[in-house]
């Protein structure tokens, strides 16, 4: 007896068949993109939405922010229109201060000047007489090297002094540039020596400058 036997590739299952007409399909495939347009307009919608609410709420941020800093400038305005008449004043004093530097920024410390003189004089000769002129304002950081005083002082003695060696003792004193001079007799008993004096810088009292605390 004969067995029959079959085998066979089978791939994929049953065969289906679309039996709806295609009116139908084609109806159903455009709802489906339909609904799909119109869940992506919501989408879009929705974004616009939000982007304008957050455009919104960053806005008034912002307006809130310059309303705040429109009032602190205010506030700061008003504050330096109050501080107004000080700085007019602190101002004026400035010029003040300035011109009374350069009116008085000459000014001789007359007292240590004429310390010094004495000291390099004989016992027996004195200061009697003096004529000086101060000269301009400092224009360097070297006073010792510019002038500041120029004038004839006049020494008396009851006996004859060695007018060469007064001189070089004068030129010797801390302030002095130069000393030059000559001796004539008054009368008998009194001498008299003129001594043409030119002092620097140093001797002016400083008291007046900008920046001197007065």
């Amino acid at each position: 007896m004969a067995l029959a036997s079959t085998s066979g590739l089978i791939v994929g299952g049953a065969p289906r068949v679309n039996l709806l007409p295609r009116a139908v399909t084609e109806r159903r495939e455009r709802a489906s993109l339909l609904r799909k347009w119109g869940w992506g307009l919501v989408a879009a919608l929705a974004i616009v939405v939000v982007a304008a609410i957050v455009g919104f709420v960053m806005q008034l941020g912002a307006q809130q922010h310059l309303a705040a800093e429109n009032t602190r400038t205010n506030a700061l305005l008003t504050q330096v229109a109050a501080l107004q008449p000080v700085n007019e004043k602190l101002k004026l004093e400035t010029e003040l201060t300035d011109f009374r530097a350069q009116a008085m920024g000459t000014d001789l410390a007359w007292t240590g000047l004429f310390d010094a003189l004495r000291g390099a004089l004989p016992a027996d000769v004195g200061v009697v007489e003096y004529s000086l002129a101060p000269g301009g304002l400092p224009q360097t950081d070297a006073p010792d090297s510019e002038i500041g005083a120029q004038g004839t002082v006049t020494f008396t003695s009851a006996t004859p002094t060695d007018i060469v060696a007064l001189i070089r003792s004068v030129r010797t004193l801390p302030g002095i540039l130069d000393a030059d001079g000559w001796g004539n007799t008054l009368s008998g008993s009194e001498y008299r020596y003129e001594l043409r004096v030119t002092f620097d810088q140093t001797v002016y009292s400083g008291v007046y400058a900008v920046g001197a605390g007065q």
